[in-house]
């Protein structure tokens, strides 16, 4: 812990712990290099409270949905994210509608915020330059290119630790840097499936669902994310960058957690179980008279409170469920109960009677009743932002508050090509002259 206080103030100020001749460049090149123009702002605006990644540059050329996320959450941590975008028509996603709010996508504005947008031709020779120039003032390049498209155009890592030893590089592809399917177009839902996680889900009987959200592309982001601060901390140690792999499937077989353990050391196969749960009884949901809502016993203790407040007392008398295993066991009788007293009464007039009870239980709501939940206005999870083009738009918060940081929403969703200008004259300090004529050769949109 001593070492872990010593080391991220360290961190978060840009300082090295012991300077090593390959960061020269780097250090000389301090002001530009951390977004100091930007951060001091922030800093006047906000002057008690700043992210803790506010000295942070990362270079975000990432698409759809797992990248981006991973940006989006160190963006809301201070970071200055620049999402370098294709010229003519950027993130795939700025088009995935309806819905639309205005030009933009409700899809792309859910994941972009705190970001920078600049439309740079990669496949271009200056295109190519005006990287290595930006990653010489940056501290993260993260990607999601099939593997080995960013080597062909001289963007791979080990091109880019050359100009810049200290950055650390982070790709997410589909289902790894090498192997069988290594060239395989990767996203979530087959890495669901080939990972295990469609097998387990769907009704008991019926065929494998897809996850309503793609939980195995926001999973890969949040690895990709955590494993990038670890990376940043180890080069505080060593001085140096690194490459970090993070692929789709090796997230979503780890996600597996319970149900791969019990495979590999048990040899029990997994199955579906709807809303049911493999080793707890009950714990699932019901449908109310009016509804649904869910419930847990994962105790005895909670069983009986259970069977108290439903007025089931005689099931703490039936030996078939004394114990949890039991419980499962003899889970389809238990739960035809069950389900037969639920349905008595309403979803709210449940929620009221289990009020204060020491068993979990929660409705399943639409997306409606969810962002009408007190708690989730409590939590001030629905926040309202300033959109460049469009006007006011709505986002769901940062979901992690801090005692003495800000992780918050600084700024929109950009518009394409917004911050081109900024980036390449106040970061990188191109002339006006070579900004025109790289927009003349259509290498760089601007505000597109």
């Amino acid at each position: 812990m001593k070492m872990c206080a010593q080391i991220w103030p360290r961190l978060l100020k840009g300082y090295m712990m012991t300077p090593c001749p390959a960061l020269m460049v780097r250090m000389h090149h301090q002001t530009p290099y951390y977004s100091t123009q930007s951060t001091n702002l922030e800093k006047k605006k906000h002057s008690t409270l700043v992210g803790p990644l506010s000295d942070i540059r990362i270079i975000d050329l990432t698409r759809i949905l797992a990248g981006p996320f991973a940006t989006m959450v160190l963006g809301d941590l201070g970071a200055e994210v620049i999402k370098v975008e294709r010229p003519d028509k950027g993130d795939e996603t700025r088009s995935w509608g309806p819905p639309f709010v205005g030009k933009e996508s409700c899809y792309f504005l859910s994941v972009n915020r705190n970001k920078k947008s600049i439309g740079v031709d990669l496949k271009h020779p200056d295109g190519v330059s005006l990287m290595h120039d930006l990653v010489k003032h940056s501290d993260v390049l993260i990607e999601n290119f099939i593997p080995g498209a960013l080597d062909r155009l001289g963007l791979g890592y080990d091109e880019l630790k050359l100009v810049a030893p200290h950055l650390v590089y982070c790709s997410i592809s589909g289902y790894g840097a090498s192997g069988p399917y290594q060239n395989r177009p990767g996203y979530d839902v087959m890495a669901a499936a080939i990972g295990g996680l469609l097998g387990v889900t769907g009704p008991e009987d019926g065929e494998p669902c897809k996850v309503g959200v793609a939980m195995t592309d926001l999973a890969t982001g949040l690895y990709a994310h955590g494993a990038i601060m670890a990376a940043l901390l180890d080069r505080q140690k060593t001085g140096s960058g690194q490459k970090i792999d993070c692929s789709l499937l090796s997230t979503q077989v780890s996600c597996m957690v319970n149900l791969a353990s019990n495979f590999l050391n048990g040899g029990q196969e997994a199955k579906k179980w709807g809303t049911g749960h493999e080793s707890i009884v009950p714990y699932q949901a019901f449908p109310t008279s009016d509804g649904s809502l869910i419930i847990g016993a994962l105790s005895n203790d909670q069983f009986s409170a259970l069977c108290h407040v439903l007025g089931l007392k005689s099931l703490l008398k039936d030996e078939r469920y004394f114990t949890n295993a039991l419980r499962v066991k003899n889970r389809d009788t238990l739960t035809n109960t069950l389900r037969s007293t639920f349905q008595q009464k309403s979803t709210e007039e449940w929620l009221s009677i289990f009020e204060g009870c020491s068993f979990p239980y929660a409705p399943i709501n639409t997306l409606s009743q969810t962002f009408s939940d007190p708690q989730v206005i409590h939590n001030q999870m629905e926040q309202v932002v300033e959109h460049p083009g469009i006007g006011k738009i709505k986002q769901v918060a940062p979901a992690v508050l801090f005692s003495s940081s800000q992780n918050r929403i600084r700024a929109a969703p950009p518009v394409l090509g917004q911050h081109t200008q900024y980036v390449l004259s106040e970061i990188l300090q191109y002339s006006e002259e070579r900004i025109q004529d790289l927009k003349r050769q259509h290498v760089i949109c601007d505000a597109c």
